[in-house]
C-alpha cells in the first residue's frame, strides 16, 4: 500500500499497481465532494502532489473542472481541431478514440503551384549551387521559395494548438495521432495522456549546404512542442516513428532526406513540466530542452525550463534523451535501452543544471558507458546511483576517462525535492518496461 495526497483534499491510501503512476482525482466543487469514491476516468485525473516540477505552485489539473458540455470524444482530425477551437476559455476535456490520421492527405496535395522536387534537386545540387551559401535569400518564385510555400500549407494542416486548462486523453489502449504536431504554446495547465504519437513526416525538408561540411536536410514538426507554456503533464504516451523509421528514408546529395524532427521539444521559456511513464522509441533527435545558445534565447530561458522526467523508457534512440540548455532538469528512474547507431543519452548544454540519478542503462556489447553523457558546453552535472548493465557506475568518471578533452564537472548546484517514490535502478527494467507508454495507465 502507498499513501498518496489527492489534489486539494485529504490524504488517502491506494494500492500501488505495477505500471500505474501516482494519480490524483481533481474534485470540482465544494470540499465535501472529496468523500466520494475516486473516479477511474482518466480524463478527470490530475498530477499528484510533489510529482515533479509540474506539481509546483498551482499544480497541473488540465481540464478536470470542465463542464459536461466541454467534454468531447473525437475520432477524426477535423473533430479534434474543432474541439480545441470551441468552448472559449473554459476548461475542456478531449477524449481521443482510435488512431486519428493527421497525415492523411498526400504530400502532393500540399504542393504550391509550380513546385517540382526534381527541379529543386537540380538547382541546389552541390555541383551547381556549391556549399558556401545557404538558401535563405532565395526569392518566392525560386524552387526554394516554392518549397517554403508548400511547407506552409502542410504546417497549417498538421499543427494543432492546445488551449489552456485542457486535458487530452486517449480512450483505451489504441488511441493517438499519426502525423500530428501538438502545439502547447504560451498557455498554462495542460495534460496529455495515454496517446500513441507517431512522428509527423515533413514533406518538404530544406537543404542547407552550409550545415556541416557535407550539408544536411533539415525538417520541421515535432510530435509535441511545449513552448512558453507552464504546468504541463505528459504521461503514459508512446512516441515513435511508426511506419516511417529513418531506415526507410531516401538519400539525396549523399545525405539522408531527413523528414523527422524531434519527438518532444520544451523550449522558449516553458516551465514546470513533468514527463512521466512515456515511451520514446526508434528516433534520432528525441527531446530538446532549450533550443538555442543565442543571447536572445538565453534572456527568455534563464530561470525557466524546469522539467522532471521519471519512469520513461528511452528505447533504440540515437540522441537527446534529453539534450538540455539552461534548465533545472531532474531525470530519475528512467530506463535507457541503446541499440545500433547510439550516440548519447544525456546532453549537457549551455548553462544547464541537469540532475541524473537512480536511472538504469542497458547498452549493447561494444558500446561504452562513457557515451551516456555528452558535453556540449561547460556546465556541471549531478549523476549518482546510476546503473549500467546492472552495475553501479559513475557516469561522470567514465565519461571523463573516455573523453578527457571534454571533461565534465560534478555538482549541478541544486537538489530535487519534487519526487514521488524512488525505485531501485536494478528494478527499472521490469517496472518501467512493463508500465510505461500508451495503454498502460490505470
Amino acid at each position: 500500500m502507498r499513501t498518496q495526497t489527492w489534489h486539494g483534499h485529504a490524504t488517502r491510501t491506494m494500492t500501488a499497481l505495477l505500471g500505474c503512476t501516482a494519480l490524483v482525482l481533481a474534485v470540482a466543487g465544494p470540499a465535501a465532494h472529496a468523500a466520494q469514491p475516486p473516479s477511474r476516468d482518466l480524463a478527470h485525473q490530475t498530477l499528484g502532489k510533489n510529482d515533479g516540477w509540474g506539481s509546483q505552485g498551482t499544480g497541473t489539473t488540465g481540464g478536470a473542472a470542465a463542464a459536461s458540455a466541454n467534454v468531447r470524444t473525437v475520432t477524426t482530425w477535423d473533430e479534434f481541431k474543432a474541439a480545441l477551437a470551441g468552448g472559449g476559455t473554459a476548461p475542456r476535456i478531449i477524449k481521443v478514440k482510435g488512431m486519428i490520421d493527421a497525415d492523411g492527405p498526400s504530400c502532393s496535395s500540399f504542393e504550391a503551384p509550380g513546385y517540382d522536387f526534381d527541379t529543386y534537386l537540380r538547382t541546389y545540387a552541390p555541383e551547381n549551387w556549391g556549399r558556401d551559401t545557404d538558401l535563405a535569400g532565395e526569392p518566392a518564385d525560386s524552387p526554394e521559395g516554392l518549397r517554403r510555400a508548400s511547407a506552409a500549407l502542410q504546417d497549417a494542416y498538421i499543427k494543432a494548438f492546445v488551449p489552456a486548462d485542457t486535458t487530452i486523453v486517449g480512450v483505451g489502449k489504441d488511441a493517438g495521432f499519426k502525423g500530428a504536431s501538438l502545439q502547447i504554446k504560451n498557455v498554462d495547465n495542460v495534460i496529455v495522456r495515454n496517446l500513441t504519437l507517431e512522428s509527423p513526416l515533413d514533406c518538404f525538408p530544406q537543404w542547407d549546404p552550409t550545415d556541416t561540411a557535407d550539408g544536411n536536410w533539415n525538417s520541421e514538426y515535432d510530435s509535441a512542442v511545449i513552448t512558453g507554456s507552464t504546468h504541463v503533464w505528459m504521461d503514459h504516451n508512446t512516441f515513435t516513428d511508426g511506419e516511417h523509421p529513418n531506415s526507410t528514408l531516401p538519400h539525396y546529395y549523399g545525405r539522408i532526406f531527413e523528414q523527422h524532427d524531434g519527438e518532444l521539444d520544451i523550449v522558449k521559456g516553458a516551465d514546470l513540466v513533468t514527463v512521466s511513464w512515456n515511451v520514446f522509441t526508434e528516433h534520432d533527435k528525441t527531446i530538446l530542452i532549450g533550443n538555442s545558445d543565442s543571447a536572445s534565447t538565453a534572456a527568455v530561458d534563464r530561470g525557466h525550463l524546469k522539467v522532471t522526467l521519471h519512469h520513461n523508457l528511452f528505447s533504440k534512440l540515437v540522441e537527446r534523451a534529453p539534450r538540455v540548455r539552461f534548465g533545472q532538469v531532474d531525470s530519475y528512474n528512467n530506463h535507457y535501452v541503446a541499440d545500433a547507431g547510439y550516440g548519447y543519452s544525456l546532453g549537457i548544454g549551455m548553462e544547464s543544471q541537469l540532475v541524473a540519478e537512480h536511472n538504469a542503462f542497458t547498452l549493447p556489447k561494444g558500446v561504452g558507458a562513457g557515451l551516456i553523457l555528452k558535453k556540449w558546453k561547460e556546465a556541471p552535472v549531478t549523476a549518482a546511483d546510476n546503473y549500467v548493465n546492472g552495475t553501479r557506475t559513475d557516469l561522470i568518471a567514465v565519461h571523463n576517462a573516455a573523453f578527457p578533452e571534454e571533461t565534465l564537472q560534478s555538482g549541478a548546484g541544486w537538489t530535487p525535492t519534487l519526487r514521488t517514490k524512488i525505485d531501485r535502478p536494478q528494478a527499472l527494467s521490469g517496472i518501467v518496461d512493463h508500465g510505461a507508454g500508451a495503454g498502460k495507465v490505470c
